[in-house]
């Protein structure tokens, strides 16, 4: 009995495993049947009935010969779609592709006064070691930058033609981008004038090799210079030229013919450029460069309209204050001259040289350190804060050494020239009993900075003396423009010449560069100007037309000022069309009037409130006269309804009275008799 019930149990275990394997597989091949139909169909809606589906169990096989690699990849993504993407095996192939076409070799050469680079793709048969030794002789001390990639493929046809007529076109381009290809070489450059523009053009054209297209955009604008500036010295290394500036052609031969006079060499050139402050320039450099040469010796140098004369230190007062004082009297009257003679070391009794130290800075930012130190770390020290307070180029250092000096010299020497970089232009000396700075500044608080600087760094037993002046054209916040300013300068760049675009387009015209660079520097010691830019238009075509261009040309003047760093977040760009005429559109000269683009300042919510409430104000005003205005009349009309009722009542006593008879002559006699009595009495 119990052997038959273990047996039964187990029959019924036995039986529920079968059924349970049976229902496992019928149910996998349930599901495989449906994976599989899903994606083949999936598959078939997309065109994709060269994939052939298999399934086994829970996995997906995509098999078949795919047309290309994206087909190949559409097809997992797909089945991917309908079933879980691990769920897919891809044993699909892709036919064999053709020879990859070789890439298109190219290349980007830039050269500037930095140096040259290059970016591009070339052969690898290509000699590119060749290329960097040419362009490294090319650019001489300058800098050359090898960004190039090679590719393994032959050189195309034409490719050494064109890469070696780049590189000889680039040794007289200084400022240039030459782009190659092995059909094509595109140059775009700079040329200093317009004759060397036609040089350059005449050259490259004439040694174009056969079979090479060759474009050339070459540009001669003239460089805007700020500050104009020139600098001319005379010392023991000879007449020489620091920097040349000038306006003209003319203005440059006058300057050099001058310079060379007084031995400067055949060498010597000026940059032409724009920005001069006065139209007489060349005429006041070549007054200052006579008198350095008549005094003897020294550096002149013109920032703008500011000139500054250093006469060698030892100069005759007399032949100094004489030079200076006809040079004064002679300059145009746009140019304000400094003369600085530098003071000769003092001496004692006995003709040895007093203890001094003496630190002199130039408005132009040059130090000159003379006098004494003691030590030669000392100099050194001085000589290494000095530079890297004013600039390695500003400082010379021609101080003697002298062990006798107090051993405090040091520190008082570098307190000073803590001190003296507060200054606009100064002096600093110490001497054994004290220290003494002098100068000019633009801030009102230097003289306070320097006293308390000197009173940190200085012991309790050192004396200071302080004379610095404050000059209000040094303030860099004093002497920034009004909105009016601003707004009176950017008017007065365009009554010169008005920005131009190419005929009946928006595209600035090459001369509007120097204007648009002109108004950008204004604008850059404006920061809070809000302009319109308004673009304006004639009459000629259609009201639409001029409306859509004048837009245009108004965005390429903000965005011009964009490029050039301008901060214009309160500018906007406005076309008006032709609605805004200022002068007669039925004649050449009225139409040129009016294709125009004007800066109008936007006015500040503040200024927008005063402004309507002094229009209220005024409205005001205007209705109180008309009241009152008003009740005059209403009073005299009432007066005047009076006397015409009273003029009526008196013609009504007149009509009613009786005739009186005409006098006798007896009468009239006796009447008139009457009358001269009372006139009497009266």
């Amino acid at each position: 009995m119990r052997l038959s019930s273990l047996l039964i149990l187990f029959v019924t275990f036995a039986t529920a495993a079968l059924l349970s394997l049976v229902a496992a597989s019928l149910s996998a091949d349930l599901i495989e049947d449906s994976s599989r139909s899903a994606v083949k169909r999936e598959l078939s809606l997309q065109g994709m009935d060269w994939a052939d589906v298999h399934a086994e169990g829970l996995q997906i096989y995509l098999a078949g010969v795919a047309p290309s690699e994206a087909d190949r990849f559409k097809a997992v993504s797909a089945a991917g779609g309908i079933v879980d993407a691990a769920r897919v095996i891809d044993n699909m192939q892709v036919p064999a592709t053709v020879g990859i076409a070789p890439p298109r070799f190219s290349v980007e050469i830039l050269r500037n006064d930095a140096g040259i680079s290059l970016i591009g793709l070339i052969p690898e048969q290509a000699n590119r070691s060749q290329m960097l030794r040419d362009l490294k002789s090319i650019a001489g001390k300058s800098d050359v930058a090898d960004l190039l990639e090679t590719a393994n493929y032959a050189a195309p046809e034409g490719w050494h033609a064109a890469t070696r007529y780049a590189l000889s076109a680039l040794e007289n381009l200084p400022r240039s981008k030459i782009s190659v290809r092995a059909d094509q070489v595109t140059i775009t450059a700079m040329a200093d004038s317009p004759d060397h523009r036609t040089t350059l053009e005449n050259d490259l054209m004439r040694r174009v090799p056969d079979g090479l297209e060759v474009t050339l955009d070459i540009s001669a604008p003239r460089p805007v210079i700020t500050p104009f500036t020139l600098r001319f010295l005379l010392d023991e290394k000879g007449p020489r030229f620091d920097a040349c500036s000038a306006d003209t052609d003319r203005a440059r031969a006058q300057i050099l013919t001058v310079a060379r006079a007084t031995g400067a060499p055949d060498t010597t050139d000026c940059v032409i450029g724009l920005g001069v402050p006065s139209t007489r320039w060349a005429e006041a450099v070549t007054m200052a460069i006579r008198s350095l040469d008549e005094i003897g010796g020294g550096s002149v140098t013109f920032s703008d309209a500011d000139i500054t004369l250093t006469a060698p230190m030892g100069t005759d007062q007399g032949t100094f204050d004489r030079v200076v004082g006809e040079l004064e009297g002679a300059l145009p009257e746009a140019f304000a001259l400094l003369a600085i003679l530098p003071p000769t070391p003092q001496t004692d009794d006995s003709g040895a040289l007093v203890q001094e130290f003496t630190a002199t800075l130039s408005p132009e930012g040059l130090l000159q350190l003379r006098g004494r130190l003691p030590n030669e770390i000392a100099r050194e020290t001085a000589d290494s804060y000095a530079r890297a307070r004013f600039g390695t180029e500003a400082v010379h250092m021609a101080a003697r050494l002298d062990d006798t000096l107090p051993p405090t010299w040091p520190f008082r020497v570098m307190a000073g020239l803590d001190a003296l970089t507060l200054l606009h232009n100064g002096v600093l000396m110490v001497t054994p009993d004290a220290v003494s700075i002098s100068g000019k500044t633009g801030s009102t608080d230097t003289n306070a900075r320097i006293a308390q600087l000197l009173a940190d760094k200085l012991s309790q037993t050192d004396h200071f003396a302080i004379n610095v002046a404050y000059v209000e054209a040094l303030d860099p916040l004093a002497g920034l423009p009004t909105v009016d300013d601003c707004m009176a300068v950017i008017n007065a760049v365009q009554d010169d010449t008005k920005i131009a675009f190419e005929p009946g387009k928006g595209t600035l015209d090459a001369s509007a560069a120097a204007i648009i660079a002109k108004i950008a520097e204004q604008l850059d010691i404006c920061p809070d100007l809000r302009l319109e830019i308004q673009g304006h238009t004639d009459s000629q075509g259609r009201e639409s037309m001029n409306q859509a261009l004048s837009q245009t040309r108004a965005q390429a003047v903000l965005t011009a000022l964009q490029d050039r760093r301008v901060l214009t977040k309160g500018f906007e760009a406005v076309g008006y069309g032709e609605s805004q005429p200022i002068a007669d559109n039925d004649t050449d000269a009225g139409r040129e009037a009016n294709r125009r683009i004007e800066f109008v300042r936007i006015p500040t919510e503040e200024e927008k409130a005063a402004a309507e409430a002094a229009a209220e104000a005024e409205a005001a005003e205007t209705e109180s006269a008309a009241a009152q205005e008003n009740t005059t009349a209403d009073t005299a009309e009432e007066n005047a309804t009076t006397e015409t009722s009273s003029e009526d009542q008196a013609d009504q006593a007149d009509t009613t009275a009786p005739e009186t008879p005409p006098p006798t002559d007896d009468n009239a006699a006796q009447k008139d008799g009457e009358e001269s009595d009372t006139n009497d009495t009266n």
